[in-house]
């Protein structure tokens, strides 16, 4: 979700990722994006960064399998944008209730959030799919039915490591959790680690999400996409 906060004084320079940068030295500008992100989980700049840092050989493998698929070689040439500036909001909430743009509609609503919006440059296809990553977080959470709270965002970062295996995730999920125990301890955390696996184990017997052309299926009923769509919870 990306939540309405006030920033947090940036540095001066926004980071860059080396050509050629060890894992140590991407994990520590991811670092530094989730101490941005834990403030403003929408932010342009720190979002896109922590893609770039953890995911790009993923996204790497994801570009060459679309290219073998008719429907993925039209997303890679097409790339269609689902940023808040080219929804039309007005539209998708005249749609019939428990459609995917109505409900679509209604969550951003219901979180009082507008949707996801960058100014980060797609130069390339690996810029466009974490650019499509980015704006596709809030209709995972409609397609799944995974909360908007603490619990239920890392409960979609598990989702997303097991359906699409980005590093990004989980290093949230250990970022999350390092945080968790310093503030409540271990108090819970066996039932906290059941809802990650099985939210895991779910994505990984899903549909691979990011692909889905969301922006055809606005007049499909979300039960029916969800049953199509992904594993039983």
């Amino acid at each position: 979700m990306q939540q309405p906060s006030a920033r947090p004084q940036e540095p001066a320079a926004i980071p860059s990722v080396p050509e050629g940068a060890s894992l140590a030295t991407r994990i520590r500008l991811g670092l530094r994006a989730l101490n941005v992100l834990k403030h403003d989980a929408g932010h342009p700049i720190y979002g896109p960064l922590l893609n770039v840092c953890m995911d790009s050989d993923v996204y790497r493998g994801l570009a060459r399998a679309w290219r073998d698929s008719e429907a993925g070689r039209r997303l890679l040439a097409e790339r269609p944008t689902l940023q808040g500036r080219e929804l039309d909001l007005e539209a998708l909430a005249r749609l019939p209730a428990g459609t995917l743009g109505r409900e679509f509609v209604r969550y951003f609503q219901a979180n009082g959030i507008e949707p996801f919006v960058t100014a980060f440059p797609v130069e390339n296809d690996l810029d466009y799919l974490g650019k499509r990553y980015r704006e596709t977080h809030d209709l995972f959470h409609v397609i799944t039915g995974y909360a908007t709270d603490e619990l239920g965002e890392m409960e979609l970062q598990a989702f997303v490591l097991g359906n699409l295996g980005l590093p990004s995730a989980a290093l949230v999920l250990v970022f999350s959790t390092a945080l968790r125990v310093r503030r409540d301890g271990v108090r819970g955390l066996g039932a906290y680690f059941a809802r990650l696996r099985a939210a895991y184990g779910r994505g990984r017997r899903s549909r691979e999400l990011l692909s889905v052309a969301y922006e055809t299926l606005w007049e499909q009923p979300v039960a029916v996409l969800a049953e199509h769509l992904c594993a039983p919870a």
